[in-house]
């Protein structure tokens, strides 16, 4: 189940920093791709530590691949231990990400950021521009795909085409 709206919810109403990154980031400024997680950059204060540990907690946050039985402390320490997390939730899958490829941590991304409206509530998701940044710098095969895709609707919405460069 993805249940992107309860993912969202969830954070802003702890009062969690974050920006919407990856997919549905692409999904918000037009892709047609579907994605299967919601990918967030998260600010890595022990405060916002906290919100996220609470925001999350309820909806049973464990390590994406891992071994069911693994033992996963969901907590403040774990966190700041660690970077970045790769889990699954009753409401879908999470990407928390303490730093973006080629755009580098909460503050550098939340920069480079728009408010946008979604599901009935407003969230920061990063810009267009910056998207296709990350996706280069990623360097997956699915990424580079993700950017031509991104890269034509920018030049759209930017009034550029194919037949105005020639």
């Amino acid at each position: 189940m993805n249940n992107f709206a309860l993912l969202l919810n969830a954070l802003a109403s702890s009062g969690v920093s974050f920006v919407i990154i990856g997919g549905v980031a692409a999904t918000v400024h037009g892709s047609a791709r579907l994605t299967s997680d919601l990918d967030i950059v998260y600010e890595r204060s022990r405060e916002n530590l906290a919100r996220v540990v609470a925001a999350l907690s309820p909806l049973e946050p464990y390590l994406r691949g891992a071994p069911a039985g693994l033992p996963f402390k969901f907590d403040v320490e774990t966190l700041r231990r660690g970077l970045n997390f790769t889990l699954t939730t009753i409401a879908g899958p999470l990407d928390l990400l303490g730093e973006l490829s080629g755009v580098g941590d909460y503050r550098a991304v939340d920069e480079v950021s728009e408010d946008v409206s979604l599901f009935g509530s407003v969230y920061r998701c990063i810009n267009l521009d910056a998207l296709i940044v990350s996706k280069r710098a990623a360097g997956r095969t699915k990424d580079f795909e993700a950017v031509a895709e991104l890269e034509i609707i920018r030049d759209e919405a930017r009034g550029i085409s194919e037949d105005s460069e020639s």
